[in-house]
């Protein structure tokens, strides 16, 4: 009943939205590292290959996204979401295509790894600017518990389905349906209608015009003011640093978006070296290495749902702070690992710690961010915090392999999780006060 009443208060035109994105990272979950695995599988090649292309889609990938931030925040973003969804899905296509004409390439890899990456941040601040648009202030915590659910829902059934599937029909199998899903994805998009307000109605008000103080306003603009056409404004070099302008001048965001990329860097720069450890040195098996990080994601689900209710209680904020501090506390726990079934027990523990406590954390600083961010500048603050965030984790999973290198993979691991326990100290501890209306974040663009 409360997830019904929850659903009506959301509305028909989030369903469809939640819809897209739930049928997305499905099928982006079943292909979990598909494309290393095809890399390994069908081409054959080594560690330095397969590091090379998880580094370089994301890097590059991450370079190219970065004029799109202030791209997308003139256009309407339903058209670019669906777009996106299209591209990505004609990427991957291009790879069972290749393999059944036996004209697969190593390349090839590189490249589709290159524009899903750059499609996955464009989409990213696409939606979050759609989201804000779409739903109440009010609902805002409600509708990223509802993605953040679905995400552990996905990540937890996901990649075991994936190897499954890989296993009976094939290493291109799950690429296809992850391409399908996309297609859906936008379908359902489309389905929403046309609800968006345009990119013009959202650029009558002063905060939101393109050009900077003093500026001459764009060739063929009326001559009342009212702003051209979305597509009208150039983008000049200092308009591609404007989403990092912000968060670094806003006290709100700046902690919080250092917190969070340091955070998540060093989780994920940690995975191949936890991969290493518990299958080359422990003697895992596969299967016990996929259950230790699955079966745990189920925290993720229950953290998703005690979100809204622990904010209620305590506090946005507060909330933010303590679940932000203690999934800082888990992962040092990692360098513990030991043979046996104690041993995985030990990380499934640690790891269910990580993620129900991420599950409460992620949509709460989702809706935070969301709120402290105007309307006019989530897409360009959404991707240069993706941005960020990618380019971050490649970096840092080049450092820590350069780490276990010299020293071993328990070591680097345990490092990171020593690092960690000090990223509380990047939490926003005291919540600004809002400017007021006539000090809108506008004045920033200057």
């Amino acid at each position: 009943m409360v997830a019904g009443a929850a659903g009506q208060r959301l509305g028909r035109e989030f369903r469809w939205l939640w819809a897209a994105y739930a049928v997305s990272v499905c099928g982006t979950r079943l292909a979990f590292d598909a494309l290393p695995l095809i890399a390994v599988l069908v081409l054959d090649v080594g560690p330095a290959e397969v590091s090379a292309l998880a580094a370089t889609g994301l890097a590059v990938g991450a370079a190219v996204a970065v004029p799109l931030g202030p791209w997308v925040e003139f256009r309407r973003k339903r058209p670019v979401m669906i777009g996106t969804d299209l591209l990505r899905a004609g990427a991957l296509l291009t790879v069972p295509v290749a393999y059944a004409l036996d004209l697969l390439s190593f390349p090839q890899l590189l490249l589709v790894s290159v524009v899903v990456a750059a499609a996955d941040i464009t989409f990213g601040a696409a939606s979050g600017a759609f989201l804000k648009s779409l739903v109440p202030p009010e609902h805002l915590l409600a509708a990223n518990g509802r993605f953040e659910a679905t995400n552990w829902t996905a990540t937890m059934l996901g990649p075991p389905l994936g190897g499954a599937a890989i296993g009976l029909l094939g290493p291109v199998v799950t690429l296809v349906t992850d391409a399908v899903s996309y297609l859906l994805s936008a379908t359902a998009l489309r389905a929403i209608g046309d609800t968006e307000r345009s990119a013009e109605r959202l650029a009558e008000r002063p905060s939101t015009r393109p050009a900077h103080p003093g500026e001459a306003p764009a060739e063929g603009a009326p001559a009342d003011g009212t702003p051209p056409e979305p597509a009208a404004p150039r983008l000049r070099a200092r308009d591609l640093l404007d989403g990092w302008r912000y968060i670094l001048t806003s006290p709100a965001l700046r902690p919080l978006f250092l917190n969070t990329i340091l955070v998540n860097g060093l989780i994920m720069a940690t995975a191949p070296l936890l991969l290493v450890l518990m299958v080359g040195e422990l003697g895992f098996t596969p299967w016990q290495y996929g259950l230790a990080f699955a079966l745990p994601c189920v925290g993720g689900l229950i953290g998703s749902r005690l979100a809204r209710r622990l904010v209620a209680r305590h506090g946005q904020h507060r909330v933010l702070l303590a679940t932000g501090a203690l999934r800082a506390c888990w992962p040092v726990g990692l360098a513990f690992i030991h043979p046996g079934v104690t041993g995985l027990v030990l990380v499934m523990a640690v790891e269910l710690g990580l993620i129900t406590c991420m599950g409460v954390f992620n949509p709460v600083m989702a809706t935070y961010r969301l709120d402290e961010t105007p309307p006019d500048r989530v897409a360009r603050t959404l991707s240069a915090w993706s941005v960020t965030s990618k380019l971050t984790i490649a970096a840092l999973t080049a450092l820590w392999g350069l780490l276990a290198a010299v020293t071993d993979p328990r070591t680097a691991v345990a490092a990171a999780g020593a690092l960690m326990l000090a990223t509380p100290l990047l939490l926003p501890h005291h919540r600004p006060e809002r400017p007021a209306p006539k000090d809108d974040t506008a004045e920033l663009k200057g």
